[in-house]
């Protein structure tokens, strides 16, 4: 059988690394109460950081290094317009991704970290706003770059968040019991659906924090510094 010329080695290496990174983010997540029992939530926090950031960042690197391997299934990218609707998808993603800026002194361990059972701002249109983040970010790079490379790393990506969702809702219904069965019922995972039902109304007044200007800012500097990034990444040497 003829070997397929554009099936190239590195769709099964992003594959492989997105499911080290799932076992470790997802597994390091699992374990959390049993870690913070022993060890306390603050050095967990800095043990899972320590674990999750060099395998997300290697992940990250992978990515931009391989992005136009395979075939090339369409080219967008002289349409005009389209390069505007791929930004504005990924600004839209962040704001989806937002749930850990609330927290950032929780992040890095300086306060003590905590599981927060939210039912506000973007939880209102969704109670899994990163994996609505991560759709819509896969969607926009896949459309903007139209690889399989791309196309099998965002599959491998969505599939996790979508395993992260079941996982999510487990840990927080052994956590909180009847109060998250309560949240649960009046959120939805489909973004507005529960807007739609009438179980849940936006109060824009949630959205005025500080927050949501540190990720317009991100974005902002994301846009300057993107092909710096792509140059910076071109130039590290590995062997896969």
């Amino acid at each position: 059988m003829m070997p397929i010329s554009w099936l190239t080695p590195s769709h099964f290496v992003i594959l492989g690394l997105e499911i080290v990174f799932a076992i470790a983010h997802s597994g390091g997540a699992a374990l959390r109460p049993w870690a913070e029992k022993y060890i306390g939530p603050r050095l967990y926090r800095i043990l899972f950081a320590l674990v999750s950031l060099p395998l997300a960042t290697i992940l990250i690197i992978y990515f931009f290094r391989h992005r136009y391997d395979g075939l090339q299934l369409w080219q967008v990218q002289g349409v005009p317009g389209v390069r505007e609707i791929v930004w504005l998808l990924s600004a839209i993603s962040f704001l989806f991704l937002y749930p850990a800026t609330f927290n950032l002194l929780e992040i890095a361990a300086i306060k003590k970290p905590e599981v927060h059972l939210y039912e506000t701002g973007i939880i209102r249109v969704t109670r899994h706003p990163q994996m609505v983040g991560q759709i819509i970010w896969c969607v926009a790079h896949t459309l903007w770059l139209g690889t399989t490379f791309t196309l099998v790393t965002s599959i491998g990506l969505i599939l996790h968040h979508l395993f992260g969702v079941w996982h999510g809702d487990r840990r927080l219904g052994l956590r909180y019991g009847s109060a998250f069965e309560i949240v649960k019922q009046r959120t939805s995972i489909i973004p507005f659906k529960a807007i739609l039902d009438g179980r849940q109304s936006i109060k824009w007044q949630e959205f005025i924090r500080p927050a949501y200007l540190g990720v317009a800012i991100f974005v902002v500097l994301l846009w300057w510094s993107h092909p710096l990034l792509l140059e910076a990444t071109g130039t590290i040497k590995w062997g896969f």
